[in-house]
């Protein structure tokens, strides 16, 4: 009998080769939990606006892995006491840090389910994997659940420079074609080190730092936070959130099993037994867009257009607005909707409904982004860059807008 060779090379279009380090991340990402990750875009709705943005939550943890590799082979370079079990739960962890996303990324984060964050469905599959897996991911658990004294391993894990951030903003740099968030994380990686069991970069690395911060706000405005994209999420959001209304009022709408009991069901946290978690195990965007596609042509007139609005891309247009004048354009738009395509009232917020973006590179009130001197003083790469520009990535910027028809009114 031929046994399976489980320690595989795999080819990646952002760093070339990736290895699988051992048997055990093998196994994880042979699991269906995991292969399921193939069919959910990493970018959402994305694609309506950037067509190459086609990439899946698939490749991002495969180069969060390859990522964090680099980074343990640096670390131990540079003296850094790094234990074979620990390498291992570090790996684990970056692998499986977003197998909770559910359809469309964020898009569906609170539509499907009821206000359960990602990370914290991941820590379910996690754990059912752990028990799984005999205990093989209690390690890598208390490092994710920032449940372990060594302070470093947790940042790379999560934190305002940490190995997710390192793939995301190179890969969706490269897909979604905008050479803005392009950053040189081969050259981060070589810079960081450990001090007082912190995470640091060395002052040399202090401009590939200010050039990271610069592309996470440019790629905020330029591709998350695109009003276009933006736009096509809530509408995505509000088709789920008629559909349960309607399917509670009796209505059978056509749709998968696992769809269909997202849809009878509120569920919260707590009701995230191992049912369900098989029933959100099974998710993915093939779903939400089959379901889009039967439901164009609904006898309902809110989910057939809506559906329509997605499926077809007939985008919402999405208007840029000021803060006092939110209130007033919203009533005016509603106004128009009503009149324009005769919208009854209570359906309104269906059609007419706007929200606000926040962009904010760096976070002053998180664990900083700490710069290791010559002379081995730690200070805030705020304080070590002479880029007056970059502590005003520090200050929060919002932006409001809303969503309407572009039917309802004309459109230059």
């Amino acid at each position: 009998m031929i046994s399976e060779n489980k320690l595989k090379i795999l080819n990646d279009p952002i760093y070339g080769f990736i290895t699988i380090p051992s048997v055990l991340l093998y196994d994880l990402m042979q699991h269906p939990y995991f292969q399921r990750l193939r069919r959910i875009k990493q970018m959402g709705l994305s694609s309506l606006v950037y067509p190459g943005a086609e990439h899946t939550r698939f490749h991002h943890a495969l180069g969060c892995m390859h990522m964090m590799q680099k980074a343990v082979q640096v670390l131990r370079f540079k003296n850094v006491d790094i234990s074979k079990e620990e390498e291992e739960a570090l790996y684990i962890a970056i692998l499986l840090h977003d197998i909770g996303h559910g359809p469309f990324s964020h898009a569906m984060e609170h539509s499907i389910v009821e206000n359960v964050q990602h990370e914290e469905i991941s820590l379910l599959f996690m754990e059912a994997l752990n028990k799984e897996f005999n205990g093989k991911l209690t390690l890598a658990i208390a490092i994710f659940t920032r449940n372990y004294p060594r302070k470093f391993l947790i940042q790379l894990i999560s934190s305002q420079m940490d190995m997710d951030r390192m793939d995301y903003l190179k890969r969706d740099s490269f897909y979604s074609g905008v050479a803005e968030g392009n950053i040189n994380s081969e050259r981060l990686i070589q810079m960081i080190n450990v001090h007082n069991d912190v995470l640091v970069v060395e002052e040399k690395g202090i401009y590939s730092v200010e050039k990271f911060l610069v592309a996470r706000r440019l790629m905020y405005w330029q591709c998350y936070l695109h009003k276009t994209s933006v736009g096509a999420e809530m509408v995505l959001a509000k088709i789920l959130k008629r559909a349960k209304q309607l399917t509670l009022l009796g209505e059978d709408l056509p749709a998968s099993t696992a769809l269909k009991y997202f849809l009878k069901h509120s569920v919260t946290k707590n009701d995230f037994n191992n049912n369900v978690l098989n029933y959100f195990a099974l998710l993915d965007d093939a779903d939400i867009y089959t379901a889009l596609k039967n439901w164009q042509f609904h006898t309902d007139k809110v989910l057939s257009y809506l559906s329509s609005a997605i499926v077809n891309r007939k985008l919402f247009h999405v208007e840029l607005v000021s803060k006092s004048d939110f209130a007033l354009k919203l009533n005016h738009y509603k106004d128009l909707c009503k009149e324009k395509i005769q919208v009854d009232e209570e359906d309104l917020e269906y059609f007419i409904f706007g929200d606000k973006l926040k962009n904010q590179a760096y976070d002053l009130n998180a664990d900083p982004i700490q710069i290791c001197t010559k002379n081995n003083k730690i200070i805030d790469v705020l304080e070590a860059s002479d880029q007056y520009n970059l502590k005003a990535l520090s200050e929060p910027v919002y932006k409001y807008f809303i969503c309407y028809p572009k039917s309802i009114y004309k459109v230059d």
